[in-house]
């Protein structure tokens, strides 16, 4: 594996930090830790959708211009 497909040091940290403040945000509970997490995330994946279909009308109406690089 080449260095750069290897986490960073500190992302790794960052994301343990992470992981305990999501346990105890829970009270140590394992399953309601996950709970909250897949919540979090369907409400994340609505508002990607909801993004999406927004800037796809604004790209039909003309607001946006492609990207020609």
């Amino acid at each position: 594996m080449s260095s750069s497909s290897q986490p960073n040091r500190a992302d790794d940290d960052e994301l343990e930090a992470a992981v305990e403040q999501a346990i105890a945000a829970c009270g140590g509970n394992l399953r309601a830790t996950i709970r909250a997490l897949i919540v979090a995330n369907d409400y994340l994946e609505s508002e990607v959708g909801e993004l999406m279909k927004t800037v796809s009308r604004a790209y039909a109406r003309g607001r946006f211009r492609a990207y020609s690089g």
